[in-house]
Protein backbone atom coordinates (compact mmCIF):
# COMPACT_ATOMS: atom_id res chain seq x y z
CA UNK A 1 0.00 0.00 0.00
CA UNK A 2 1.30 3.37 -0.76
CA UNK A 3 0.70 6.41 1.82
CA UNK A 4 1.63 9.64 0.25
CA UNK A 5 3.73 12.03 2.12
CA UNK A 6 6.15 9.62 3.97
CA UNK A 7 9.91 10.40 3.06
CA UNK A 8 11.57 8.51 0.54
CA UNK A 9 13.97 7.05 3.37
CA UNK A 10 11.59 6.11 5.60
CA UNK A 11 9.70 4.06 3.39
CA UNK A 12 12.69 2.08 2.16
CA UNK A 13 13.95 1.78 6.28
CA UNK A 14 9.86 0.62 6.50
CA UNK A 15 9.80 -2.04 3.85
CA UNK A 16 13.49 -3.29 4.67
CA UNK A 17 12.56 -3.84 8.73
CA UNK A 18 8.65 -4.38 8.16
CA UNK A 19 7.86 -3.68 11.77
CA UNK A 20 4.66 -4.95 12.88
CA UNK A 21 3.70 -2.43 15.28
CA UNK A 22 3.90 1.52 15.58
CA UNK A 23 6.43 1.31 18.80
CA UNK A 24 8.85 -0.93 16.27
CA UNK A 25 8.26 1.33 13.48
CA UNK A 26 9.81 4.71 15.79
CA UNK A 27 12.47 2.69 16.90
CA UNK A 28 14.24 2.79 13.10
CA UNK A 29 17.05 4.84 12.15
CA UNK A 30 15.44 7.02 9.23
CA UNK A 31 11.82 7.17 10.24
CA UNK A 32 11.02 10.31 11.75
CA UNK A 33 8.47 11.27 14.30
CA UNK A 34 6.75 13.35 11.40
CA UNK A 35 6.75 10.24 9.88
CA UNK A 36 5.26 7.99 12.15
CA UNK A 37 2.52 10.85 12.57
CA UNK A 38 1.38 9.94 8.70
CA UNK A 39 1.52 6.28 9.61
CA UNK A 40 -1.19 6.81 12.60
CA UNK A 41 -3.61 9.20 10.54
CA UNK A 42 -3.23 6.75 7.27
CA UNK A 43 -4.46 4.01 9.50
CA UNK A 44 -7.14 5.90 11.19
CA UNK A 45 -8.68 6.77 7.98
CA UNK A 46 -8.22 3.09 6.70
CA UNK A 47 -8.91 0.79 9.24
CA UNK A 48 -12.49 0.15 8.46
CA UNK A 49 -11.38 -1.13 4.81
Amino acid sequence: TKVNSLRKEAVQKLEFYRPINIGQASRISGVSPADISVLLIYMEQHKNN
